[in-house]
């Protein structure tokens, strides 16, 4: 599989990555012999780039592939967790869900300063079993996650402190690399205006439907350098069911409006003789920022039928007639699940 730079650093990655939220029981519940197989599809099928978190059932997920990649050579994969969320154990009457079934029994508190970061990386550590972290993604900072007025609060935290802290981890060589895990393009910029960072993964906003953050962020990053990291390419699931009943964009039911949208793309993917899946899933990385598109699922099938969407490769001229139905600024869901 291709490999591309991730920022100005010496890591690369696969242009195709691993997203294990549902390892943490996103939605449904995730046995453990199904997360390990679905990990041992995506690393059969060339995948050596794995993103986890803290958030993804309360640490079940970081658990799961510090067990999955324990055993593998030092060296053949990039491993990136997340910053920002500290678990604290709580009753088993008292567990959240926040979507996860199933998850470990401990509650979330935010907290993105110095110290914050630093307990963070010790944590995730403890939890992967592993002594290395290739990538740091602050998690979720922004005002999608936290509204507005605690946004400025944990925004200066990561301003006056926890950059500082992921810029000491790096310099010690500690990570390669760090950067934003965000489903928001203004944060983004608000960030990048402060500090240069290493790389952005960027949910949903930068898709074959979901064109946020072609007008500056893409732009920006390419001046910067800064690399970003794909996920949600599906949109919640709408881009590869299509505009079906019950369809999901950006975490909640479809509008009239992304319904016709999509249905007109459907038809452009259908007279390539393609599902609407397969530019999805190969759109992001037509642009020269894009380091890696993440893909995430429970399901060994899934995944080896995602690989199967990349095998006719498209051109950047297969994209062209996509653009007169994309979304340039959709109004963003405030109960969703974020990954």
């Amino acid at each position: 599989m291709n490999v591309r730079k991730i920022g100005q650093t010496d890591l690369s990655v696969t242009e195709y990555s691993f997203g294990t939220a549902p390892l943490g029981g996103m939605y449904r519940a995730c046995p453990r012999e199904t997360a390990m197989e679905t990990l041992e599809a995506a690393w059969t099928a060339g995948l050596r780039f794995i993103d986890t978190a803290p958030w993804y059932g309360f640490g079940l997920a970081e658990r799961r592939v510090g067990d999955f990649l324990r055993d593998k050579p030092k060296g053949s994969y990039v491993l990136s967790t997340k910053v920002g969320r500290l678990q604290r154990p709580v009753a088993d009457d008292k567990v959240p869900s926040y979507g996860f079934v199933d998850p470990l029994p401990f509650e979330t508190d935010y907290d993105y300063s110095y110290d914050g970061i630093m307990r963070s990386v010790e944590f995730s550590y403890a939890r992967l079993g592993l002594n290395r972290i290739d990538i740091l993604f602050v998690h979720d900072i922004g005002v999608y996650t936290h509204g507005a007025e605690r946004n400025a609060v944990y925004l200066r935290q990561l301003l006056d402190g926890g950059l500082k802290a992921l810029d000491e981890l790096k310099s010690s060589g500690a990570i390669a690399a760090y950067g934003l895990g965000v489903n928001e393009v203004p944060v983004c910029l608000d960030v990048m205006a402060e500090a240069d960072i290493d790389c952005i993964l960027l949910a949903g906003r930068y898709t074959l439907l979901d064109r946020t953050a072609t007008a500056e962020l893409l732009p920006l990053c390419e001046k910067k350098k800064t690399s970003l990291v794909v996920g949600g390419v599906f949109n919640s699931g709408i881009l590869a069911t299509g505009p079906v009943e019950g369809s999901h964009f950006d975490y909640m039911p479809a509008t009239p409006d992304v319904l016709n949208k999509v249905r007109a793309m459907e038809a452009i993917a259908r007279s390539e003789g393609l599902p609407l899946a397969a530019p999805a899933i190969q759109f992001p990385l037509q642009s020269p920022a894009v380091a890696s598109v993440l893909l995430g699922t429970a399901k060994p099938s899934s995944l080896i039928r995602n690989m199967e969407l990349t095998e006719r490769r498209l051109q950047p001229d297969d994209f062209t007639a996509y653009e007169a139905h994309t979304l340039v600024a959709p109004e963003l869901g405030t109960d969703a699940v974020r990954v």
